[in-house]
């Protein structure tokens, strides 16, 4: 026989006549779910709530009786709910086109009728079938819980953020701001704005700016990010930063801009005052300069070498301090994308309408490609995981030649000069592959018309200099016949985000990353360009020791197709709920029980109580407890306890001997997956 799901809802069943009730009943124990039997109609009513699977009801407890309950009951339902109800009839009383039929359908909605008698596998059946129908509208119930407690979350960020909402329709007519916006751009909260009030609101020479942006984005579909003086109600000035994402409803074909706004009065303040402060810096330098010049006319290369070593420390402190800055801004927004995209996956795998799964599939590949940005921004902070071999760099650009000259085109020469005599250097292959790449499309970019692109390798000897430490490296020049940057530009170039581009043509990531790159290997990244006579970028990578001058061997990387058996017992610590939640629904999605704890006090107490635990997985940055510290104290309660350490920086800290596997943020299911059948592996 047919059975029914263990863990259905209960069924009320109406049948006051006969031996139906207890004849229906019977059948439903028996297929494994419960049955509550009503007395009467008014009986009935009193039952129903949403936690019922089902109703099955005879025709004639409906056809005599005062459904006014019933009907007021099943029109009050919430969004979610279409319950279902099972009318028995007798052989020739009703069909779904007789008016009886039709009575019932209206005032029921989710009717079926099946006729007596019945052969007791198809009653089960359509129970069955009315309780899975039941059960995909809870798990409707519990996506639509999950979507508000994300608006939730969402609208809790924004205002730890202080962070204002704001929509405009395209062309631009009717303006939406939240109290936060108001209040930014220094309007009452309670009021409303119409696009020619917010535009009003902007200082007259900022409003061409904004219509421009506002023009680009309506043909383009381009995003807008732009700051803006706002005058105040009170006639103080206060700068905004306004940033809004193009949206196309396809439905109606309606454009608009949904962003936020933000207050920068007091950076762009600091920034003010910071820079008066470099000018008046360099003024004194100047001066001071002036005097030892007149003073010491026959020590005039030491003086100049002396101004140009501050200019690099300076120029070295600048970039150290955004770097910093950078990758705690990366680590923080790998997190963030860690929830995204763990919530984003589990919601693809459970909704079933195609418009919605396009919608899920978009958002988590702007998500990865979120997760790319962040790992730029980590390669500039020296902070990106990198994969060390000995490399042998005439050989590595011999084999992307190809790649090289798709990339730069037939009106580009490329000319190579790249001696096979050449000793290794230590380096992630990937990542050298990536910065040259970088460096020749740039060189490409600024030969519009055409030219030629020297790439030559050649060893060279440093002494110690502000930016590199002496000793032999292999230097890589990529040489254009281009444009060439201005001094100005010449001194930005290296900073992330700064690019001379136009506006959806370059993050202003290329030559940070590399710039990063090239730190993080002990090595510099070096410019020289003058305008009409081109760019030369060097890459200077330190030549490796003679005990590395063979090839390391490559580690074979862990499959992540693999599977891992179901029924792990994983014990997961993370202090950013957000991220411990959806991480805990990628484990049970895989068919695991996850234990959660917020830090490593509370896992230490798990481990030391007993409980079964096949494997721990843990945050690295927390606060108090580290993830490397509780990793040695969870190995001295269980010495064999396999650990996966999941962190979005760059490696586990040096010295570290312990068997671990480490995780970069932000993953996926299957890389969660792959690496926890290696964590286990090692064990075994």
């Amino acid at each position: 026989m047919t059975t029914i799901d263990r863990n259905a809802r209960p069924a009320l069943i109406l049948a006051p006549l006969g031996r139906d009730a207890p004849v229906a009943a019977a059948l439903l124990h028996e297929a494994g779910t419960e049955a509550i039997i009503c007395a009467d109609l008014e009986h009935f009513s009193t039952f129903l709530n949403d936690e019922i699977g089902c109703a099955v009801v005879t025709e004639e407890a409906l056809r005599d009786g005062d459904l006014t309950q019933v009907v007021a009951w099943v029109t009050a339902q919430p969004e979610w709910s279409d319950f279902p109800f099972i009318i028995l009839t007798r052989r020739g009383h009703a069909s779904d086109d007789s008016p009886g039929a039709r009575t019932l359908i209206t005032a029921l909605g989710n009717v079926v009728f099946l006729e007596r008698p019945f052969h007791p596998m198809t009653f089960v059946s359509v129970v069955a079938t009315a309780q899975r129908g039941r059960h995909r509208q809870y798990e409707a119930r519990s996506r639509m819980e999950e979507l508000r407690e994300s608006e939730a979350r969402l609208r809790t960020a924004l205002t730890a953020g202080h962070l204002g909402q704001c929509e405009l329709d395209l062309p631009p007519t009717h303006f939406t701001a939240s109290a936060a916006t108001m209040a930014v751009l220094g309007r009452s909260a309670s009021g409303a704005l119409t696009y020619a009030e917010f535009e009003a609101c902007m200082h007259r020479d900022d409003r061409g700016r904004m219509r421009d942006a506002i023009k680009l984005s309506i043909e383009t579909r381009a995003d807008i990010a732009i700051e803006f003086r706002c005058v105040w109600a009170d006639d103080t000035l206060h700068w905004v930063d306004f940033r809004a994402r193009h949206v196309l409803d396809w439905e109606r074909k309606v454009a608009r801009l949904v962003g936020v706004s933000s207050d920068i009065t007091a950076r762009k303040m600091a920034e003010a005052t910071l820079q008066r402060m470099n000018e008046t810096l360099e003024e004194k330098v100047r001066e001071r300069t002036a005097q030892l010049e007149r003073a010491h006319q026959t020590v005039l290369d030491e003086i100049r070498q002396r101004e140009h070593a501050e200019e690099v420390l300076r120029q070295v402190q600048k970039m150290e301090m955004i770097g910093q800055l950078t990758g705690g801004v990366a680590h923080d927004f790998n997190n963030l994308l860690m929830a995204v995209m763990g919530n984003l996956e589990l919601l693809r795998k459970q909704v079933r309408d195609e418009k919605l799964v396009r919608l899920a599939d978009g958002a988590l590949q702007g998500a990865r490609r979120g997760a790319s940005l962040t790992q730029r921004l980590l390669a500039f902070a020296r902070q990106q995981n990198l994969r060390i071999e000995s490399i042998h760099l005439s050989r590595l650009i011999s084999g992307m030649s190809d790649l090289l000259e798709r990339s730069v085109g037939a009106g580009v020469e490329l000319a190579l000069e790249l001696p096979e005599e050449l000793p290794l250097t230590l380096a992630d292959a990937n990542q050298i592959e990536l910065a040259l790449l970088n460096l020749v499309v740039n060189a490409r970019d600024a030969m519009p018309d055409g030219g030629v692109i020297s790439i030559a390798v050649e060893v060279v000897h440093a002494i110690e200099q502000v930016d590199l430490a002496e000793g032999d490296y292999i230097r890589v020049s990529v040489v254009d016949s281009g444009y060439g940057m201005s001094a100005t530009t010449l001194s930005k170039a290296l900073e992330p985000f700064f690019t001379t581009k136009e506006l959806g043509k370059g993050t202003g990531l290329g030559l940070s990353m590399a710039h990063g790159l090239a730190l993080q290997l002990n090595g510099a990244l070096r410019l020289e360009s003058a305008v009409g006579r081109g760019t030369r970028a060097e890459l200077w990578l330190p030549v490796a020791p003679r005990a590395a001058e063979e090839p390391m061997p490559v580690q074979a990387a862990p499959d992540e197709s693999a599977v891992v058996a179901r029924g792990v017992t994983i014990l997961l610590v993370d202090d950013d709920p957000l991220i411990s939640d959806s991480t805990a629904y990628l484990l049970e999605d895989l068919g695991h029980e996850v234990i959660e704890t917020d830090s490593g006090a509370n896992a230490l107490e798990v481990l030391s109580s007993g409980r079964k635990v096949d494997l721990l997985i843990t945050d690295y940055s927390m606060p108090k407890m580290t993830g490397m510290q509780l990793a040695h104290a969870a190995r001295e309660l269980r010495p064999d306890l396999p650990i996966v350490i999941a962190t979005g920086y760059a490696d586990l800290p040096s010295g570290t001997t312990m068997d671990i596997v480490r995780l970069r943020k932000p993953y996926q299911q299957h890389q969660l997956a792959a690496e926890i059948a290696k964590a286990l592996s090692l064990v075994r």
